[in-house]
């Protein structure tokens, strides 16, 4: 049996962008037939290459395995003689029963590799440019489509499609989970139409309010299907406050990053919330409020045009005196506090 014939898979896995399992053996207590260090590469359809104990330990392995290429969370397991087929929790590490012949005991890490989640992004603009050199620094597999563009433009995307026709688009260009259109006023009405022809899990299209309803009332005119052009997200990005195009592309990206771990963008986990801004910790059975002032400016530019003014951060279950988050529309806007960063 050749132990090493996992290392062959997961480069003929990775060429083919399909996901994996990297399985190690970390202890053993006798009698088992693997060994500490010993490795396979399993994936979701079942599929072992290399060695990580008989038949007793593969059915959990191969479970855990689907179960963590779905969140791309790591997992550790043990799998101990038992009277009864049981799955336990203790602690970060789940302990499944199994009534093995051997009576051996072993603990296993699965680590999943996922490929790059695909991107498109339409445009030729400052912006654009900015995302194709930030989204591969995030996992992200850029493809960019823009008219008229050159491949040096976008060195570190992986692939640069220059056309945003909707048939070559179709022809050129495999399934991808997200797209951006960050044309800018270039052609706008032209990668949104081939950007929706891709039919991604999520678009984006950087651009102001007022524009963004402007194009999709021409969308729909032209025969696009409704839904799907409500669905747009328009103007795209987190409120971070962006003037520069590299800080409208953070804001961008860092909404696209949130869909991808399929979590609300604006959600405060655990792990953002662990020090209230005045240092004092929270833990999930407490409440705070972190005072607007230590977060961002009480008035913050829009990277869209206008101004807004925010409130303090509440809380899930924050006391009823504490203030609700709210933004707001200023009546004295300036003309340049009007004038949109994004093309608009």
């Amino acid at each position: 049996m050749n132990n090493t014939e996992w290392i062959s898979a997961a480069a003929r896995l990775q060429a083919q962008q399909q996901p994996f399992a990297l399985v190690s053996v970390l202890r053993v207590q006798p009698p088992a037939s693997a060994r500490p260090g010993d490795k396979a590469l399993v994936t979701a359809d079942g599929a072992i290459y290399g060695w990580i104990g008989g038949g007793c330990a593969q059915p959990a392995v191969i479970k855990t395995v689907r179960q963590a290429l779905l969140d791309g969370q790591p997992r550790t397991i043990r799998i101990a003689p038992s009277d009864r087929s049981e799955v336990r929790s203790l602690g970060d590490v789940l302990e499944f029963g199994m009534a093995c012949h051997s009576g051996g005991t072993l603990e296993i890490f699965i680590d999943p590799v996922l490929p790059a989640v695909r991107l498109a992004l339409f445009g030729d603009s400052p912006v654009a440019r900015a995302l194709a050199v930030l989204a591969p620094r995030v996992g992200f597999s850029v493809t960019v489509l823009a008219d008229g563009a050159t491949a040096r433009d976008f060195p570190d995307a992986e692939r640069v499609l220059l056309s945003d026709d909707v048939a070559r688009v179709c022809e050129a260009v495999p399934s991808v989970a997200f797209a951006i259109v960050a044309t800018q006023g270039r052609r706008d009405l032209q990668g949104l139409k081939a950007a929706l022809a891709l039919r991604p899990h999520k678009l984006w299209f950087v651009s102001s309010a007022r524009k963004a309803g402007v194009l999709k009332q021409s969308l729909v005119a032209s025969g696009e299907d409704a839904a799907d052009v409500a669905a747009i997200v328009a103007p795209a990005g987190e409120p971070i406050g962006a003037q520069t195009a590299e800080e409208i592309a953070l804001s961008v990206l860092a909404a696209v990053v949130a869909a991808r771990r399929s979590r609300p963008a604006t959600a405060l986990t655990d792990a953002l919330i662990a020090h209230a801004a005045d240092g004092t910790v929270v833990d999930s059975k407490q409440t705070a409020v972190f005072a607007a002032k230590s977060i961002e400016p009480e008035v913050a530019k829009s990277c869209c045009g206008g101004v807004t003014k925010k409130a303090a951060v509440v809380l899930p279950n924050a006391p009823a005196e504490a203030p609700a988050a709210s933004t707001e529309r200023r009546p004295d806007l300036t003309e340049a506090s009007k004038k949109s960063c994004c093309g608009g």
